[in-house]
């Protein structure tokens, strides 16, 4: 049964995720602990995914202070090469479950699961030379060594036009059907390879994951990551993918901040639904919980809603890695402003109007002719943003602040904003 694409997720999608909190560590008890916390606190705002990020199948992850990944562990892997989850970390997994259990468990919370994978085949099946499921085929064949994460060492990438290549990533994703998985996100294929190759060597493997889902009989929303992605591959990414990671990891840094209204500059055309360009996850609250290292966001409040409002307006998606139990409720309140979460989730047409190194000027339109507009102080000095209601052809519009429910009308908008800081403005045109 082939679904369209744009159908899996035709907003931006919502939700949580493991890695800024757990990074490679998470285990099955803190995985349920943050679900139930976000069926109860989040949920009903629409947040809905819950997302296991990386290394799920290493049983030996988080025992090396420090250390993210222990080169060459040994993964925990069926006959076919397939990674399952680490049964000391995720012990409702054990007799060759995998996350079914713990996926029943997720959706009963009303709430939809999601994985992170690498891209390619585990190193550990080519070195066994295990077979692929359905072919005659074994790991060794259909692996390139010369197709590595600069990162990570547990997987070779597959080989381009191999039919054995696409029946194993096949049998993944008919694995991850059967467990009830309902986003996938891949790593190390948005952005791979040397420098000097344009960053983009694994096209073939995210057009063989693209037929994958399209053949597993379930709607498994893709996303694609590290970044920069290539502005000149969004096509081919728009095809295959429905989000994909403009920037490497994005964390808690006001230059990151600031650089990322390039990134949504650049990619702006492209969004659409089915087709999401990604800031990113959102690192607020308690996070880097992994290896001691827990600390509260180094964003302070105003550039915390200034990135509220940038990822609103552009339709990022909207994944968040705190741990969520510890959310103050300053936090939770940025979260779970309905009018601002409804700007993201509903507005079209997304585009800048001005920027410059003190400034910049965002807006969206909704169905009703209403149009949303966002002002950022991204300077280290309060300063006045505006934005003439004659730039997109009004002559006077009504307005409401989303963040503080202030009233305004007029030809123009206009505040002071504190440095590094955002309002945005619900506008009606007046007759």
């Amino acid at each position: 049964m082939k679904i369209r694409k744009d159908a899996f997720a035709p907003k931006p999608p919502m939700g949580w995720n493991s890695w800024d909190c757990y990074m490679s560590t998470v285990n099955e008890a803190q995985l349920l602990e943050n679900a139930r916390w976000q069926a109860e606190h989040l949920l009903p705002f629409g947040w809905e995914y819950c997302v296991c990020d990386i290394q799920w199948y290493e049983p030996t992850a988080g025992t090396k202070p420090g250390m993210e990944y222990i080169p060459f562990a040994r993964l925990n892997m069926d006959e076919y090469g397939r990674l399952l989850p680490a049964e000391n970390r995720f012990p409702s997994s054990a007799g060759g479950r995998g996350f079914a259990p713990i996926a029943e468990q997720i959706h009963g919370l009303g709430l939809k699961f999601g994985i992170h994978i690498m891209r390619g085949i585990p190193k550990q099946a080519v070195f066994a030379r295990t077979k692929v499921k359905g072919t005659d085929a074994t790991a060794d064949q259909i692996a390139d060594p010369n197709s590595i994460c600069l990162w990570n060492s547990d997987m070779f990438g597959v080989r381009k036009g191999l039919a054995a290549s696409q029946a194993y990533y096949d049998s993944l994703f008919e694995l991850y059907a059967g467990w009830g998985v309902d986003y996938v996100k891949v790593d190390d294929i948005a952005h791979t390879g040397p420098a000097e190759s344009g960053g983009y060597d694994a096209a073939h493997e995210i057009e063989m994951i693209r037929r994958a889902i399209d053949k597993c009989g379930r709607a498994i929303v893709l996303s694609l990551s590290p970044g920069p992605a290539q502005i000149g591959k969004a096509w081919h990414l728009s095809q295959n993918a429905n989000l994909w990671r403009m920037t490497n990891d994005f964390w808690d840094s006001w230059p990151q901040l600031k650089k990322m209204f390039g990134y949504c500059e650049l990619w702006q055309t492209h969004v659409r639904p089915g087709c999401w360009p990604d800031c990113d996850m959102l690192p607020l609250g308690r996070i880097g919980v992994a290896f001691g290292h827990g600390r509260t966001t180094n964003f302070t409040p105003a550039e915390q809603k200034t990135m509220m409002t940038l990822w609103a307006i552009f339709r990022s998606p909207l994944m968040l890695g705190a741990e969520l139990m510890s959310l103050d409720d300053a936090t939770l309140a940025l979260l779970t402003n309905e009018k601002v979460l409804a700007v993201n989730q509903n507005g079209a047409n997304p585009r800048q109007i001005a920027r410059d190194d003190g400034h910049a000027v965002w807006v969206s339109e909704n169905e009703d002719g209403s149009v949303n507009v966002a002002l950022f102080n991204l300077g280290d000095e309060a300063r006045e943003v505006g934005f003439d209601f004659a730039e997109i052809g009004w002559d006077e519009a009504a307005c409401d602040e989303l963040w503080t429910g202030e009233g305004l009308a007029g030809a123009r908008i206009s505040a002071k904003i504190e440095p590094h800081g955002a309002e945005i403005w619900h506008c009606e045109r007046m007759a």
